[in-house]
């Protein structure tokens, strides 16, 4: 891969701004935020990896990407020069074509605007500058945000848009069809999913053939554990290809997480206590979890104790439980709001003092505590503040919100200011890294070990 020289990019003089959008939700979210940068003005490019890009482009400005990864900082880099970019949006930033980009726009002092699921649900969209979840700049000191938010006037009215799984499920498919369609064109595109997309398609008409006998399931379950008034603790799946879980977790797939919270439960869960499980909605049915924790807990003796939901209202499961674990998926925030106490065993922005409970999981099952109410609400206050846009993906109304709240955070932010500051840093860590070579003795508190001693 060719070296990338450190550049700076000096913005236009004045408010004009060229934006370039990597990959988007799949869905016509880039589009249309795309269409509103146009009409404020602003130049606007879009980058294609695959025939699905393009399905939901209709633009003008569109770049398709074709060759191989290791092509793609210095591919980056020449567009960015050549035209002058001021800012690049993207969606997620686990992907590694997004991670490579992050890393050329540090070297070019360009911002990088992420978007992502809100770290708020329902009904909020995250955008942050540089990057969320375990790549978050937020602060993890609960202090901050008591402090923050005592400076901030009272969060406007939040309004509940519609969402539509259908649309979701309907926008996948066409845009996954039209990446099968085009890899002539795309020939080194790769998703990074575990499966190929047949195998996805396959999993999902299995799962809507079987969604009758599916709720029928969750409906008894549900019944039985209402009607006997046991108290549960309740563990949501996350999606197995979610990057949240392989990158900012030590577990390497959902049914590593599977195990090690059955077996944690087994052995240290109140006896009168039983674990619910539940399937995440957007799951593919490739895997077949049921069985899997049918087998996990019957191994660990709980069988009778551990319950699998394929479906249900996961924010009334939420307000009845006695606590939820989670690796790091926004449910998390869900069972804060409703004063439920939380356990992260991920990397998750939420996961602070005050606000999640800071023990082991084995301690959790018996003493989970209570998430703090005033921490929490301070803590939702400054990230409405700071990083959250209301609205959604898959309704009208909801993009017409949302893009509504991206463009207006968009104008206030300067890339100018932006670039100032992260060459100042720049300078300041490269002069650090110079003195750190120079003085090699060992920082203060530092203990360095030689080897066993006698």
């Amino acid at each position: 891969m060719p070296e990338i020289p450190t550049l700076d990019i000096a913005p236009p003089a004045g408010p004009a701004r060229t934006i370039l959008l990597l990959q988007g939700l799949m869905g016509p979210f880039f589009q249309r935020i795309g269409q509103a940068l146009r009409h404020e003005g602003y130049r606007v490019f879009k980058v294609n990896f695959n025939g699905g890009d393009r399905l939901y482009w209709r633009l003008p400005g569109g770049i398709d990407f074709t060759g191989k990864m290791a092509d793609w900082p210095a591919t980056l880099q020449t567009i960015l020069v050549e035209r002058g970019v001021t800012d690049v949006l993207l969606f997620g930033d686990c992907r590694p074509l997004h991670r490579a980009a992050i890393a050329v726009c540090a070297r070019l002092h360009i911002p990088v605007h992420v978007f992502e699921e809100g770290y708020l649900r329902p009904d909020w969209v995250t955008l942050e500058l540089g990057g969320v979840n375990g790549h978050s700049s937020l602060p993890r000191d609960p202090d901050y945000y008591r402090d923050q938010a005592a400076r901030l006037s009272p969060a406007p009215p939040h309004h509940v848009v519609p969402s539509s799984f259908r649309t979701r499920a309907l926008q996948g498919v066409a845009y996954n069809t039209a990446d099968l369609l085009t890899r002539w064109r795309f020939p080194h595109w790769d998703n990074y999913r575990p499966w190929h997309p047949l195998t996805e398609g396959v999993g999902w008409l299995r799962k809507l053939s079987r969604r009758t006998a599916a709720s029928v399931r969750t409906e008894q379950t549900l019944s039985l554990l209402m009607n006997s008034g046991t108290p549960y603790m309740l563990f949501p799946l996350q999606l197995d290809a979610d990057a949240q879980v392989r990158l900012h977790s030590s577990f390497s797939s959902m049914a590593d997480a599977i195990r090690h919270v059955i077996a944690s439960f087994a052995g240290n869960a109140p006896g009168e206590v039983s674990l619910i499980i539940k399937e995440h909605p957007l799951d593919n049915g490739v895997r077949d979890w049921r069985s899997e924790v049918a087998m996990q807990a019957a191994a660990h003796g709980v069988g009778e104790r551990v319950h699998y939901l394929e479906r249900g209202d996961i924010a009334l499961l939420v307000e009845a439980a006695e606590g939820l674990v989670t690796i790091n998926s926004t449910t998390g925030t869900l069972a804060l709001a409703c004063g439920v106490p939380v356990i992260t065993l991920g990397q998750a922005v939420y996961d602070i003092r005050d606000i999640t409970f800071q023990g082991t999981l084995d301690a959790f099952w018996s003493n989970p505590g209570r998430p703090d109410e005033p921490t929490f609400d301070a803590y939702r206050r400054v990230l409405i503040e700071r990083c959250l846009i209301a609205g959604g993906f898959f309704s009208e109304p909801a993009i017409d919100k949302l893009v509504a709240g991206a463009i207006a955070r968009l104008k206030a932010h300067s890339p100018i200011h932006f670039a100032e500051g992260s060459r100042a840093a720049q300078a300041n860590r490269q002069a650090l890294l110079v003195e750190r070579s120079r003085d090699r003795r060992p920082s203060p508190g530092l203990v360095r070990s030689h080897g066993p001693t006698a």
